[in-house]
């Protein structure tokens, strides 16, 4: 049951974008069409799930024992490095055209601070293997669901009669920040 709560919790109540504003430049860069804010959920999923992994591993059987956890921050970064180059070479052999989408942002998965943070948060709330993979698998499913629906808004407002001064980026921070609020209706959810 409490792995339960901490799925559900990473997904809706804690909502790694909408909450803490973590992973903003895929959010915002990705989110144009459905299909390729898919793709990068997808991908975001698969590092942030087996980053989340690795980082538990590394620190407790290699940074804690030798006492050099103040590395912790560059040796996941190692680690995410690792797996987004990993994914980028499995999406280009895989699907060329989800690789020519999602463009720049693949190789900046390694930079999102989504990525770095839920390893850093599974560290510091000291989660054990289980809960570490299950927080970091809810909080990339908690990032698909809101790349994905903000992808979703986008397509349906791209042909809306806009006022010229909210066109492109205005309309869709606007519309975040509704989303925003709008997931702050679950923080009751979850005790």
């Amino acid at each position: 049951m409490e792995l339960l709560l901490l799925f559900i919790g990473a997904i809706l109540v804690n909502n790694v974008v909408l909450t803490r504003f973590l992973g903003i430049c895929p959010f915002l860069g990705i989110s144009k069409k459905v299909e390729t804010a898919f793709g990068m959920g997808l991908a975001v999923t698969f590092v942030m799930t087996l980053a989340s992994t690795i980082s538990y591993i590394v620190y407790e059987f290699i940074l804690d024992p030798l006492n050099i956890e103040y590395l912790y921050t560059i040796a996941f970064i190692l680690v995410i490095a690792s797996l987004v180059q990993l994914v980028e070479m499995v999406i280009q052999k895989t699907s060329p055209s989800l690789y020519q989408a999602l463009g720049v942002y693949l190789p900046l998965i390694t930079t999102n601070c989504a990525v770095l943070g839920v390893a850093v948060i599974n560290m510091q709330a000291e989660y054990s293997l289980i809960k570490s993979i299950v927080n970091g698998f809810g909080t990339a499913v908690g990032f698909t669901l809101a790349i994905v629906i903000l992808a979703s808004i986008r397509e349906r407002i791209e042909f809306n009669d806009v006022p010229k001064p909210f066109k492109g980026y205005p309309i869709v921070l606007l519309t975040a920040g509704l989303m925003a609020i709008a997931f702050l209706g679950f923080s009751g959810l979850i005790k």
